[in-house]
């Protein structure tokens, strides 16, 4: 029984304290909070994140070269127009002399000019004068119908060419949008794994020292020497790559021009492709889905860049290669 004036107890501590500790300790609402995932689990949702970054980064870099072919093409016609244009006034002008030529002087050209010339060999100059000018002067309203249809028609191929830039300009930024997305889902994974790498941009690599000679041994060289630096979607370096931009200028280094995007590159090597059995080092290998790619540098391994949160590295071929190319 509670004496009046004194708290009950319970053991070692008063009732009423015991009830305010277990009310503080209960979570509001009265439900247990999310346990934080597993490590497993963290590295489970990293490795799909990563997957699926791969490819929307490839269609980015897709979106993006598309964009400078349509930028590129309207430039062109663009120039063709304005030197189209040029053209036309120049005409213009040359008619407008005409003209006016014909009406300070009169037209010679008319039967009653030609009539009143009284001397046989005048009339005979006059009339091959009066061809020359209706021949010019034809060649002239000719030309002028000519270079005004090509205006017409440049302007229009202009306008098409400048709209399809502005489709694939908002194209490219949607893909960036959903880019930065996924960059910001994994860094904060990898941050919460403790396991995210900053990389050096100014980092001098290392010394390709395998097998490979020629060009290929070129190309690896390069690709060693960017080892370290971060990954950076859409990179084409010098301070940050993705797994296509690294793979385009190590190969760039060695002489052979290669598409941008994964996707391009496969297309391009179809009349190069080699059994993955069968590979040399500097060979391209491409992971299923074709949205990764790195360089084969022998014993089962391979440099590339590749995703957030890493650097250029060599690591061991990805399982589910879809298959290889060799420049």
């Amino acid at each position: 029984m509670a004496v009046a004036g004194k708290p009950v107890w319970f053991g070692r501590v008063p009732v009423a304290a015991g009830l305010a500790l277990a009310l503080f300790l209960v979570p509001m609402g009265g439900a247990a909070a999310d346990p934080r995932p597993t490590l497993a689990e963290a590295k489970r949702k990293l490795a799909k994140l990563n997957d699926q970054a791969d490819k929307i980064v490839e269609k980015y870099n897709q979106a993006g070269e598309k964009w400078k072919k349509a930028r590129k093409k309207y430039k062109a016609l663009d120039g063709d127009l304005a030197r189209q244009t040029a053209k036309v006034a120049d005409l213009r002008k040359e008619l407008i002399m005409m003209a006016v030529s014909s009406y300070q002087y009169g037209s010679v050209t008319g039967w009653e000019g030609l009539i009143n010339q009284g001397d046989p060999g005048a009339l005979l100059s006059s009339m091959a004068a009066a061809d020359q000018m209706a021949a010019a002067r034809a060649r002239y309203l000719n030309a002028f119908d000519e270079a005004t249809k090509t205006l017409r028609d440049n302007r229009n191929q202009a306008k098409a060419a400048l709209s399809e830039a502005d489709k694939t300009r908002d194209e490219l930024a949607g893909e960036k949008a959903k880019v930065e997305k996924m960059v910001r889902a994994q860094t904060k994974l990898l941050n919460e794994l403790g396991t995210y790498q900053q990389g050096d941009p100014n980092s001098t690599g290392m010394k390709y020292n395998g097998p490979a000679s020629g060009n290929a041994r070129t190309a690896l060289a390069f690709a060693y020497a960017q080892i370290g630096k971060p990954y950076r979607f859409g990179g084409t370096g010098p301070g940050g790559w993705d797994c296509s931009g690294l793979v385009q200028a190590s190969w760039r280094s060695g002489g052979v021009s290669l598409p941008r995007t994964t996707w391009e590159q496969w297309s391009w090597g179809a009349s190069r492709r080699v059994p993955v059995s069968s590979l040399q080092p500097g060979d391209l290998v491409f992971s299923h889905g074709l949205g990764h790619v790195g360089i084969y540098v022998g014993g089962g391994k391979m440099v590339h860049a590749p995703q957030t949160g890493d650097v250029v590295k060599i690591s061991p071929l990805r399982s589910g290669l879809v298959g290889a190319v060799r420049p």
